[in-house]
């Protein structure tokens, strides 16, 4: 029996585009002047101190922000970046400069869920601040409540069956009851891996393979108490 579904949200909740041509080339447009303005505040201090750290040198601002769009044009999964792009998306959410995409079957596919009695969590490599603002700012309204928790790189690689594990034992939950949703085929191998339940989501653009994993275009007919591994 599923008692949780974990939920990617890039392709999976919300489309590639969103991501890609609005919440990217808005956090590298604003970066600059978003270090400057907040540099001194204590949680942006230690995100640019450990930003620093990983590129493993002793870089000045301008530097620094230079090698982070670069780590943003190559989409590299780094946490201090990732919180960085969070606190800026929070600006843009907070100005109405966009708000958060979700596919339209996804509200109501989640509260049938949820209904139902099956607990929501996401796993991005989005920041949980930027995953919170995204569902809390769509146009379908707050989505946040129907959701029981969050994960992000902190855990682990999404391509990394012991992030599942560390998720599962977050949940307090065996993986045999808990469904993966993600239109990643190495996602979904990693985490069939601890023996999840795994399904593929078929968004635009979308094909696979997706081998052994059961695949659905949408949420609409995605039933998670009906559904077996593989």
């Amino acid at each position: 029996m599923i008692r949780a579904v974990l939920l990617d949200i890039e392709g999976t909740t919300t489309s590639l585009s969103f991501v890609h041509d609005t919440l990217f080339p808005y956090a590298a447009a604003h970066l600059a002047g978003f270090v400057r303005e907040h540099r001194d505040e204590p949680r942006v201090a230690r995100l640019l101190a450990d930003a620093r750290a990983y590129a493993g040198g002793d870089l000045d601002d301008p530097a620094l922000i230079e090698r982070m769009r670069a780590w943003m044009d190559a989409d590299q999964k780094i946490t201090p970046l990732k919180a960085l792009q969070g606190l800026i998306w929070e600006n843009g959410y907070e100005r109405g400069d966009f708000r958060g995409h979700v596919y339209p079957d996804v509200p109501e596919g989640l509260r049938l869920w949820k209904d139902a009695g099956i607990d929501l969590y996401i796993f991005s490599s989005g920041s949980v601040h930027a995953q919170k603002l995204l569902f809390g700012h769509t146009e379908a309204g707050d989505l946040n409540p129907l959701f029981s928790g969050y994960f992000d790189t902190r855990i682990g690689g999404k391509r990394d069956a012991d992030s599942y594990r560390r998720i599962a034992a977050e949940m307090g939950l065996p993986p045999e009851q808990i469904l993966f949703l993600s239109d990643r085929p190495e996602e979904l191998d990693a985490a069939a891996l601890t023996r999840m339940h795994t399904a593929a989501v078929l968004r635009e653009g979308v094909e696979g393979p997706f081998g052994n994993h059961r695949s659905f275009p949408d949420f609409a007919n995605l039933m998670p108490d009906t559904m077996a591994r593989g």
